[in-house]
């Protein structure tokens, strides 16, 4: 289960990375709310609260950019 955790936030980091080249277009977008949501997986796992609350308020606000 770890190693599943583990490669689900080194999945989030890289499509964070790629995200933040495309930050401009509504691909780019989506890329960081996946990005975000997979990374908060992780975060969860860690009991790391502080990171969670933050990624969901990242994903909000990037779905409040990409709706408008």
């Amino acid at each position: 289960m770890l190693k599943l955790i583990n490669t689900i936030g080194w999945m989030g980091a890289a499509i964070m990375v790629a995200a933040s080249f495309n930050m401009a277009s509504p691909s780019g977008l989506i890329m960081a709310i996946i990005g975000l949501a997979l990374l908060t997986i992780q975060a969860a796992h860690n009991r790391t609260m502080n990171l969670v609350i933050l990624n969901i308020s990242s994903i909000i606000g990037f779905t409040y950019a990409l709706y408008i």
